[in-house]
């Protein structure tokens, strides 16, 4: 399993960078996981937009969504697709209201909203408390804590385990999605203090506190906001979990295997 980070901005873009956006492979297979504010832009340097096999939101906020409306001009428009893109629609595995939120986002008046239907180049599922098969990975969604309908997502292949928390303050669902996994990739949008609002985010501690408690092999570190300091979250994160922690970068590469999690790429 390998996993690019196409964005890791929290909350919104970054001056040097998308907000969240993540390509997960495996066996051929691409699946990516939100689309974020500049996210198709930065997948387009790895792969085909139209090569996707398929596509996993964790929630409905603009940062995690908002390129979906430009993929769907792509799709709809491209005057010369590599497949007809109606006879193979791209599934889209997402919150129960994302083909009405899309809509919403894509229409551009009243009138159009009444008639818009993205399912002709799409094909909506909605996440469920069931383990889901999309192509070579298992997909196990859970809620989590934070506004709106919110997922964190346990995705396994037969040799790796990545655990991506989603946006989400601690809450039980993170510790079961995270058991044991090979990279439990984080948000960790600001530093620790009391006064955070709860059910919103995620401290450095918080989720190193995490990694320490589910038992996970190495910690990743995304979602921190432009105007939190990077390095003082790091620091919470080590000083709560002993194994390897990192914060990513746009463009990052890792290898999700037993036994060993290698860095293959990115920019510094």
């Amino acid at each position: 399993m390998l996993l690019t980070i196409l964005g890791c901005s929290g909350s919104l873009p970054g001056p040097q960078g998308p907000a969240s956006g993540y390509l997960v492979e495996a066996d051929g297979y691409r699946l990516a996981i939100d689309l974020g504010n500049g996210v198709l832009a930065a997948l387009q340097v790895h792969c085909d937009p139209f090569s996707l096999d398929a596509l996993l939101f964790s929630h409905l906020h603009p940062d995690h969504c908002a390129d979906f409306t430009t993929l769907a001009v792509m799709r709809r428009y491209h005057t010369h697709p590599p497949h007809d893109t109606s006879a193979r629609r791209l599934p889209v595995h997402a919150p129960s209201d994302a083909p009405r939120r899309f809509a919403r986002a894509y229409a551009e008046s009243d009138e159009e909203l009444r008639t818009a239907d993205l399912s002709d180049v799409f094909d909506f599922h909605p996440l469920t408390a069931r383990p889901t098969t999309v192509g070579p990975f298992t997909i196990t969604a859970a809620r989590v804590d934070h506004p709106g309908e919110c997922y964190g997502f346990r995705i396994a292949t037969a040799g790796a385990v990545l655990a991506f928390t989603g946006d989400s303050g601690p809450c039980d669902a993170l510790r079961s999605l995270a058991d044991g996994a090979d990279v439990l990739l984080s948000e960790a949008t600001w530093t620790h203090a009391d006064d955070r609002p709860p059910g919103v985010h995620l401290s450095g501690t918080d989720a190193g506190r995490l990694a320490t408690d589910a038992g996970v092999g190495r910690l990743l570190l995304t979602h921190i906001a432009p105007w939190t300091d990077p390095d003082a979250v790091l620091a919470e994160a080590r000083a709560e979990f002993a194994g390897p922690v990192e914060v990513v970068r746009q463009g990052g590469k890792y290898e999700v295997d037993e036994p060993v999690v290698r860095r293959i790429g990115g920019s510094a």
